[in-house]
């Protein structure tokens, strides 16, 4: 039996989604919704109000809550998050919540430390441990660089299985309703290995646009992100994330998205059509 034909659990409560206007939480909200379940989105601007960095407002967020969403901004790999997850996972405990589901990241040590607090509670989890997401570079980080015509960042020729995050929403809303998911830790890439050269002649191909890669020393790279006045632990993580991480240890692909859906993750090409056609990455768009 796939998981996509196993019977819904029937929840008598409210859905958490932490970061529920981020990438990955307002789609994990959508698909709650559309199956009729009552999710409750908070963030720092919501009400309730939901800040890491101020406990005051974690009860009335985990008010009446069954299953919760864990995203930690920016990244699990900051200093501080750990702290921060073992604080929310007691409180969430103590309420009565019954499963989490945590969002973290390949080859993190700090993730990986995260993991193993859900992991020693007494009720149902799920980690989704995710590779880098595609929307980086349609709704994210990169994307200021794909409309720019260059992606400028201290990367080498290591390759990287990307994840679209419309997979991961849809592990997270089966890993948050469904049986048989209790207990998991779902490794999910994309199903090939990629370049970020190659991700800008995929890009280049769906947008009918030259797009190009061009590697870029991490010093010139961190004075870049300084200089545009990014808030200091975004551009610690960043520096982190392509210094440490992306050192080969992740590149290879992993069977997450079929071992919960059923079905293969979403390939680069297919996101980058879907991207070009929305006209995210159009000539015309870049000039308005």
């Amino acid at each position: 039996m796939t998981m996509a034909s196993e019977r819904l659990e029937k929840h008598g409560g409210t859905v958490l989604v932490l970061g529920g206007t981020g990438k990955t939480g307002r789609r994990v909200a959508r698909r709650l919704i559309a199956r009729g379940v009552e999710a409750r989105v908070v963030s720092r601007s919501t009400d309730p109000a939901f800040d890491w960095h101020d406990p005051s407002g974690w009860q009335a967020a985990l008010d009446g809550v069954t299953a919760a969403y864990i995203t930690y901004a920016p990244d699990l790999a900051v200093p501080g998050s750990t702290e921060a997850i073992r604080a929310f996972v007691e409180r969430a405990v103590a309420q009565g919540v019954r499963r989490l589901v945590l969002l973290s990241g390949r080859g993190e040590e700090e993730a990986q430390a995260c993991e193993r607090i859900i992991q020693e509670t007494d009720i149902k989890w799920v980690v989704i441990r995710s590779s880098w997401f595609m929307q980086n570079f349609s709704e994210g980080e990169f994307l200021s660089m794909v409309q720019g015509g260059a992606i400028t960042l201290p990367a080498g020729d290591i390759p990287e299985p990307f994840i679209d995050i419309d997979d991961i929403a849809d592990v997270a809303a089966a890993a948050l309703l469904e049986e048989g998911h209790a207990y998991q830790i779902y490794e999910v890439t994309g199903p090939r290995m990629l370049t970020f050269d190659e991700v800008a002649t995929e890009i280049s191909r769906a947008a009918g646009r030259e797009v190009v890669f061009q590697p870029i020393p991490s010093d010139a790279f961190a004075a870049a992100v300084a200089e545009a006045g990014a808030p200091r632990d975004v551009a610690w993580l960043l520096g982190y994330l392509f210094e440490t991480v992306l050192d080969g240890r992740n590149a290879y692909p992993c069977d997450g998205v079929q071992r919960a859906l059923g079905r293969e993750p979403t390939d680069f090409s297919t996101y980058a059509r879907r991207v070009a056609a929305r006209g995210v990455w159009r000539l015309d768009e870049v000039a308005a």
